[in-house]
């Protein structure tokens, strides 16, 4: 069977034009040379970020509480990359290696690592990044935020694990990263969180992009993406 072309859809898989606003900040500031860096993704599901550091020729461990590998691999053998991906159970708050990965990724991790109340958790799992990742080496990240009032309302009454998912603030991340890391973030996002499909998140995401981004507050956006340069 042919291999596909790694898309963003691939990457992202769900609310994609809004998380996928990350890479581009993450190329503009990480500035790190992917080709056979070693890289580790943190809680990562199918891998989508693994499978985009492969595509730029890096040596990628794909993690996850439990070893991803018979599903994650399944989905990254269908596509074309140039670099390399194995697998590994990986807890993100005991991460079992030291000055090691010269880029470290995740999306969307933090507040399940949080969830029930546990920011000290949060505060952990950054802590073993900056444990695992060599010096000068960079943390790429996506995560949601507590974003507004009605994000927080809506996330209570529909979300099935609205109320023990541990949403995070950006003076939070702040915090969690001082004296570890030269932070620079940014933010996205506020309706195309409400759609139901896909397709109706990809046509609300547009008047974010537009309209919205542009005129509220950072913290009322739902996406934090960032790069964190070890110090």
């Amino acid at each position: 069977m042919p291999q596909k072309n790694i898309t963003l859809d691939a990457i992202f898989k769900w609310d994609v034009t809004n998380w996928s606003e990350s890479l581009a900040f993450w190329e503009r500031n990480c500035g790190a040379d992917f080709k056979g860096a070693k890289v580790l993704e943190i809680g990562s599901s199918l891998g989508g970020l693994s499978l985009w550091a492969a595509s730029k020729n890096a040596n990628v461990i794909c993690s996850d509480l439990t070893n991803p590998g018979e599903t994650a691999k399944s989905f990254h053998d269908q596509f074309s990359f140039s670099g390399s991906i194995s697998y590994q159970a990986i807890d993100a708050t005991n991460i079992p290696f030291e000055n090691y990965f010269d880029i470290i990724l995740f999306k969307s991790v933090l507040g399940g690592v949080g969830r029930d109340s546990h920011p000290e958790r949060q505060q952990k799992m950054i802590d073993e990044i900056y444990k695992a990742l060599k010096a000068g080496g960079c943390l790429l990240f996506a995560e949601n935020l507590k974003a507004s009032f009605l994000h927080q309302y809506f996330r209570k009454k529909f979300v099935r694990w609205g109320t023990q998912w541990r949403y995070i603030t950006i003076p939070e991340m702040t915090h969690y990263s001082a004296g570890k890391f030269e932070l620079k973030y940014s933010s996205t996002g506020f309706w195309g969180a409400f759609g139901r499909s896909e397709s109706q998140r990809k046509f609300l995401s547009l008047f974010d992009k537009l309209i919205f981004n542009k005129l509220i507050s950072q913290s009322a956006k739902y996406v934090l993406y960032g790069v964190a340069r070890k110090v």
